[in-house]
């Protein structure tokens, strides 16, 4: 079989979906990256209890939409598999790029950013290729890109927190080791590791009381 497989470039469009409203009241603005499966307006639930006022919350959506098993009525949607990675990372930085050309408060309040299971590895890829600057890197139950070095957070002077539930059914004894070495190399004595009871979901009364 003579197999090829040829690359092109065109123009795409997306979404991204925002809580609250920017105003100069807004204290913090939140860069928050969902879990496989989600869309980014649903994900928005889970910071509902914040003070309205004070934060502005900023969900990108992830591009690779399917229906979600078993019946296959609901949306979800992906942000990288294995296949054509890199392509697909720097498809999801030039989307990151645009939201924030769009949203001039993601420069201009302190930021947060938040990345949840699968969101993780996009939220802590964007800010190692574009050296972001930010309040709190809060990595929640999810996987470090192998790739990633401590000379890319370097310049990193926010804090890292690593946060995870004690019964996440995705994370095994081993996998938690992994983990919390992969960032303790990233970011030293930087880093805050927080374990909770629960499982593979988000943690939203930590949420509530970061700031």
């Amino acid at each position: 079989m003579n197999f090829q497989e040829k690359e092109i470039s065109y123009k795409s469009t997306n979404t991204y979906s925002t809580l609250n409203q920017f105003t100069e009241k807004t204290e913090y603005v939140w860069f928050v990256c969902h879990g496989m499966g989600y869309l980014s307006r649903y994900f928005l639930k889970y910071f509902k209890d914040l003070n309205t006022e004070k934060h502005y919350i900023i969900a990108p959506q992830a591009p690779s939409k399917y229906y979600l098993p078993p019946k296959f009525k609901h949306v979800g949607a992906s942000w990288l598999t294995r296949e054509n990675t890199i392509a697909e990372t720097e498809n999801i930085m030039r989307c990151y790029d645009s939201i924030f050309e769009a949203e001039p408060a993601l420069i201009s309040t302190k930021l947060i950013v938040l990345g949840y299971s699968q969101g993780v590895s996009v939220a802590m890829r964007y800010l190692a290729k574009r050296k972001l600057h930010c309040e709190h890197l809060i990595l929640h139950s999810g996987g470090i890109p192998v790739e990633l070095k401590s000379s890319d957070f370097k310049y990193f002077n926010g804090k890292p927190i690593l946060i995870y539930g004690n019964k996440d059914e995705y994370l095994s004894p081993e996998r938690i080791e992994e983990q919390t070495k992969m960032a303790k190399n990233l970011f030293g004595n930087q880093l805050e590791i927080i374990e909770f009871e629960g499982v593979h979901e988000v943690n939203v009364d930590f949420i509530n009381k970061l700031v």
